[in-house]
């Protein structure tokens, strides 16, 4: 299996922490995206959106991380992502939506540049931006979260997977988190758990 990766991709990030919590072994290969080489003849023929992550399973081609860690917990079903009850699922699922769905697009480096390049904003309107996305959906997440120590409960979740990616962002962009100790706290607890450090950033073989 083969894992078509970022080092600072949020994407990539939960599905390779995924991998990681269900023991899947892969290789790692990177794709540079500040290098544009995720728009080369050559990846787009693997991923003709030409984004990251892809899972080369062996005969397909897994593209779109909602979908690749879908297909994961249908495969691979231990750990599950997702917990028992339709109303539990609904409500982790919720969170990972408002990320996936609310905060991430808006947030994408794709976006990012065509505001700076195509629009002709400075780096402090970019960060402005970039800010404001994060803290519209943490202020959501931090009243929908229910750590215990994760996002919902004892074990991971989907909530996780990509509550932590979006954490690492928001620190990185320096955007306070004092307003959100429920997120810090599972954020915590997540960097203690094995699966979730071997797929940091830092960790990675392209981690600059």
């Amino acid at each position: 299996m083969k894992l078509y990766t970022y080092f600072r991709s949020s994407a990539a990030y939960r599905v390779r922490i995924a991998l990681n919590l269900k023991g899947v072994l892969y290789d790692s290969i990177p794709v540079n995206l500040l290098e544009r080489e995720q728009l080369g003849e050559g990846y787009k023929a693997i991923n003709i959106q030409g984004r990251v992550p892809s899972l080369d399973i062996g005969g397909a081609v897994l593209t779109q991380s909602p979908a690749i860690l879908e297909y994961l917990d249908e495969v691979y079903p231990e750990p599950p992502l997702l917990p028992v009850g339709a109303v539990h699922r609904a409500k982790v699922r919720a969170v990972a939506s408002v990320i996936g769905c609310d905060i991430h697009p808006l947030n994408n480096l794709s976006v990012l540049s065509y505001i700076k390049h195509q629009l002709g904003h400075d780096q402090a309107v970019v960060d402005k931006w970039y800010a404001h996305w994060i803290r519209e959906g943490f202020d959501v997440i931090e009243h929908l979260i229910e750590p215990g120590p994760f996002a919902f409960g004892s074990r991971p979740s989907l909530a996780d997977l990509y509550l932590v990616p979006q954490v690492f962002n928001a620190r990185r962009f320096n955007i306070p988190l004092d307003d959100y100790p429920k997120i810090v706290a599972v954020d915590a607890a997540c960097a203690r758990h094995d699966a979730f450090q071997g797929a940091a950033p830092a960790r990675q073989p392209d981690a600059a």
